[in-house]
């Protein structure tokens, strides 16, 4: 028995959505700027950035002397790549995409409506 027409239609967005979603960060996201933000940028002001044996140091006085880590910046994804590593920004996306997706379909499976008469 084949399924109702709603349900291939509803199917077959899903599947398109789900090939866009891929696309978008898998492809595009090679294309994004690799320059600090708005927000680094101002967080900077009255500092500059010196470079030492230890790596990069701050000197002056800006907001940013007083910032840390992120507790998962070690992690496999931080940085928008994998491990790290160059190259690997639209690896990370398509990893993000699929994480949001499972994540926000199983939030959404839980929390689904059910007819009374099903269980």
């Amino acid at each position: 028995m084949s399924a109702p027409a709603g349900n291939r239609r509803a199917a077959g967005f899903f599947l398109g959505f789900l090939a866009v979603a891929l696309l978008v960060a898998g492809g595009l996201s090679y294309f994004a700027s690799p320059d600090p933000d708005g927000l680094d940028t101002v967080a900077l002001n009255g500092c500059d950035v010196v470079e030492t044996d230890a790596g990069e140091q701050l000197e002056g006085t800006c907001i940013a002397q007083h910032a840390e880590d992120h507790a998962l910046a070690g992690s496999p994804l931080a940085d928008y790549s994998v491990g790290g590593g160059d190259g690997t920004v639209g690896m990370a996306g398509v990893i993000g995409v699929l994480v949001t997706l499972v994540l926000a379909g199983g939030l959404f499976w839980l929390l689904r409506r059910r007819s009374p008469g099903k269980e």
